[in-house]
């Protein structure tokens, strides 16, 4: 059976957050429009959900930069999330956290391209 490489849980982690991030965004524009639609803060559970699982795979053999800004970012995210959950107040810590997710794991990517190659 074929070990599933770290580079998967980065592209993993990069489409999650990437389609997390262009939910946050553009999802308050489509409210805007008489469609019906409403915020759903299950969602943005789900693609934590999926970053988180990534995370935890990544952050076993990733250099201790790459592990602080997935951790750090991942935190922000849960945070904002939670507090929505809970308090049903949105903060915009959502997507500095999409931000560093998509950075820490482009940077992790890249590292793990250089000691393949």
């Amino acid at each position: 059976m074929k070990k599933i490489t770290s580079s998967f849980y980065d592209i993993l982690g990069i489409s999650s957050a990437t389609i997390c991030l262009v939910h946050c965004l553009i999802f308050p524009l489509l409210t805007i429009l008489p469609l019906g639609l409403s915020h759903n803060p299950i969602i943005d559970l789900l693609f934590a959900s999926i970053g988180l699982f990534a995370v935890f795979k990544i952050t076993k053999k990733s250099t201790l930069l790459v592990s602080s800004i997935l951790i750090v970012s991942m935190g922000l995210i849960w945070i904002s999330i939670l507090t929505d959950l809970l308090l049903e107040i949105h903060l915009d810590l959502i997507y500095f956290g999409g931000i560093g997710m998509i950075i820490g794991h482009l940077i992790n990517y890249k590292l793990h391209r250089k000691q393949n190659h």
